[in-house]
């Protein structure tokens, strides 16, 4: 064999046990019991997971940086914090230009992740027109390996497009695919951003007001009746607030295929923060929320109700963010989340008992390859899947300092904190490419994975 994993505590959604890891062209050969191998790795007395799969980033070729997007991260360094974090595989969402089809944006960002990621990779279609082009796309995308769509209910012009929308959902269902839905209402968010410049309440720490609870519930609800009408299997991305979540848990109590995302945001940090000084560099969208939707957010995980922790992973600088020029109703969204959001929820959620390390490996990696078709090439640890796992070290502990870290994004909306439990060692298809600190992985080794259909959790 290539590579020998010997001694570690291999975890699963299934349990735990000790176990050799046999590893042979990028795939698990054999679990334990008699091997050897060319290259060893001791692991005993740390515990292993599958590595993990982040199904919602956004990062931007360095052609289209050049062209104005201003988000930090290209595939080569969203991919180097991913693996320095233990994420191994991400989904990329694939936003096509003004003149773009769904299918255009898709072969570009192939292109240029073909050459730039170091982890592995799959891509969403975003279907921002849903002009008849972009629909009779969606069943050969779909045979491509690409079986997803993501659009968004908060782009001003949704609702001129409903039964377009409508439609490529029930497409999406016949094709075998999962749609992923931005969920906060752009009719209520106008009008409360309307609400705030009459009033000249605009200073940063309106945000919330600009993007209220409200929208995204309505949102959710909505969301819902589109997935209960077409029977389209639905992934709610971001969810942040209780009442959205029992929108969600309303649906699934009938039987609907409704599926719950949160993202680390959500976890972690208050609405009060919006309120700091610096408040604008922790928008995100939806806001913050208050402390009772932290904790709803804690419980949907520990009792699944919730199905995924993924990053939304969106970088930018932080003049950027705190740009004077903006203002409640259009600060920048998004934060640097995929080196530090599988250690944060290891050390918070893992370690302080709050889920167990099977409900962990859950949902950073076992859900999300179900959900978008990676199941069991990723997602999990047996013989014939690849060998992307994680081996860590649950007593190393560091103080967060975003500017030191591998993204481009020169802060970490949780500068400061001490973080227990990082990965030591990051193997993707039997190939160490973090130890430590250190992303070893090079530009190009990354691969598409073309996926198969949506699979039920």
């Amino acid at each position: 064999m290539d590579l020998l994993v010997r001694g570690g505590i291999v975890v699963t959604t299934g349990g735990r046990a000790q176990v050799d890891v046999g590893i042979d062209k990028g795939r698990v050969v054999q679990m334990g019991g008699e091997m050897s191998a060319s290259s060893e790795i001791d692991a005993s007395g740390h515990f292993i997971t599958p590595g993990g799969v982040d199904p919602h980033v956004h990062l931007t070729p360095p052609t289209r940086q050049a062209d104005g997007w201003k988000w930090s991260d290209d595939f080569e360094s969203g991919t180097r914090a991913a693996l320095a974090g233990g994420i191994t595989t991400v989904g990329n969402m694939s936003f096509p230009d003004r003149d773009e089809t769904m299918a255009d944006a898709i072969a570009r960002d192939d292109a240029e992740a073909d050459e730039f990621a170091i982890a592995d990779y799959f891509l969403h279609p975003v279907l921002t027109h849903p002009s008849e082009e972009n629909l009779a796309s969606i069943a050969t995308l779909h045979a491509e390996g690409h079986t997803s769509i993501k659009f968004f209910l908060s782009f001003p012009g949704f609702d001129r497009h409903v039964p377009e929308f409508l439609q490529a959902m029930r497409m999406v269902k016949q094709a075998g695919g999962i749609a992923l839905i931005h969920c906060e209402d752009a009719a209520i968010i106008d009008c409360c951003c309307t609400l705030l410049r009459e009033a000249g309440t605009l200073t940063p720490d309106y945000y919330a007001e600009a993007r209220p609870l409200q929208a995204e519930v309505v949102s959710t609800y909505r969301a819902v009746g589109f997935c209960e009408t077409t029977d389209c299997p639905i992934y709610v991305v971001h969810l942040a607030s209780a009442r959205a979540l029992a929108a969600c848990h309303d649906g699934r109590s009938r039987g609907v295929p409704v599926f719950v995302e949160t993202r680390p945001m959500y976890l972690h940090l208050t609405r009060r923060r919006l309120e700091d000084e610096d408040g604008a560099k922790y928008a995100g969208a939806p806001p913050l929320r208050e402390q009772s939707d932290v904790d709803a957010m804690w419980a949907a995980l520990a009792f699944g109700n919730i199905d995924t922790l993924a990053t939304d992973h969106a970088p930018w600088s932080l003049a950027d963010k705190l740009d004077p020029a903006l203002d409640a109703t259009n600060l920048r969204q998004g934060v640097a989340d995929l080196e530090t959001s599988l250690p944060m929820l290891y050390s918070t959620g893992v370690l302080t008992g709050r889920i167990s390390l099977e409900q962990f490996v859950a949902v950073t990696s076992t859900n999300p390859a179900k959900l978008f078709g990676l199941y069991p090439q990723k997602g999990t640890l047996s013989v014939g899947s690849d060998a992307d796992l994680v081996i860590w070290d649950e007593q190393e502990t560091r103080t967060i300092d975003g500017a030191a870290m591998h993204s481009r994004s020169d802060y970490s909306p949780y500068d400061g904190a001490e973080v227990t439990g990082w990965p030591m060692v990051t193997i993707s298809r039997g190939e160490v490419v973090a130890e430590g600190r250190d992303v070893v992985g090079k530009p190009g080794r990354g691969c598409l994975i073309r996926r198969g259909p949506h699979r039920a959790i």
